[in-house]
């Protein structure tokens, strides 16, 4: 059973359901640490005091906030566990939106809400069902760790999932980032969605989908310390360099997809790609027009902003 990290309520118009939260995550990567390779000592990070050039003990140490250069203000954990606020103790909810309507890059992590006892059990599962059949997510506050969080929360199963969520002022606008203006045809569009198409699954359970650095590493460290040879590196196909083709690119990349899958996987067919030139030519005077109009098009194009 993971541990709790936060204890509390969920706090539903009048409605409060005690929960305990916990992670609903783990990480699994390979951890290191610094030693010093002459003799393979420990690397340790010591807390020195800057003023009396000391190490100090955990209990000697808190928290401040630099108010101005000469000026610290001590902060207690006392004094965050008081804050003046409705999220201290509970999780808030402030609206029910689809979830289509969040911007993935504002979800974070994710942690279980479990109903805390039995007089819990009745409004959570009323509010798990109601969450559920309504397909929509709710937005809350909470305060963890000395600040206030914005939050989204769903159904997974029968069990309630938080994520916590940035701010709005926290995700970076992408305006300057916009790729330069290129016009693309109606094939190249459709060869696109044919490689979507074959690559298109059911699921995220599939083998090519696991953690193969985690695994690969894990070999390297077990010869290591075996004093065998280190484990030989794939051979990787030769990049292709720049893409001169996109149609073939598209074309070649659907073959591969549909190797990958089986013969008998069902995919689209990629698109002939038209002849643009040739249709140009027979009428050079909409030819013409069209680059006068595309051009003028261009030119007056700015990047949306987010």
């Amino acid at each position: 059973m993971p541990r709790t990290v936060w204890s509390g309520a969920i706090s539903f118009g009048l409605v409060t359901v005690p929960i305990h939260v916990v992670s609903a995550t783990e990480n699994h990567s390979i951890a290191f640490h610094q030693y010093h390779l002459e003799d393979m000592g420990r690397v340790r990070v010591k807390k020195v005091c800057e003023l009396e050039d000391r190490e100090l003990a955990n209990a000697e140490i808190g928290k401040g906030y630099e108010y101005a250069r000469d000026q610290v203000v001590a902060i207690t954990d006392e004094d965050l566990s008081n804050l003046p606020l409705p999220t201290a103790k509970a999780i808030e909810v402030a609206a029910f939106v689809p979830l289509e309507s969040i911007d993935p890059l504002r979800i974070g992590d994710g942690y279980y809400l479990t109903p805390d006892g039995a007089v819990a059990a009745k409004p959570y599962k009323l509010l798990v069902q109601a969450l559920g059949r309504s397909s929509k997510v709710a937005v809350a506050k909470y305060a963890w760790s000395g600040r206030e969080r914005l939050g989204l929360m769903r159904v997974r199963g029968d069990v309630l999932v938080l994520h916590a969520m940035r701010w709005p002022d926290e995700v970076r606008s992408p305006a300057e980032l916009f790729p330069p203006a290129v016009e693309l045809d109606e094939d190249e569009i459709e060869g696109a969605l044919a490689l979507m198409d074959s690559m298109t699954r059911d699921d995220l359970d599939g083998d090519d989908l696991r953690d193969t650095y985690t695994e690969a590493l894990a070999k390297v460290i077990e010869a290591k310390r075996e004093d065998k040879p280190l484990p030989a590196e794939p051979e990787q196909e030769a990049p292709q360099g720049q893409v001169l083709d996109l149609m073939a690119a598209l074309q070649e990349s659907v073959q591969k997809a549909k190797a990958s899958r089986g013969e008998d996987a069902e995919v689209h067919e990629l698109p002939k790609k038209t002849n643009a030139k040739k249709t140009a030519k027979k009428q050079p005077a909409k030819k013409t027009a069209a680059k006068k109009t595309t051009a003028k098009k261009t030119t007056g194009r700015r990047p949306r902003s987010a």
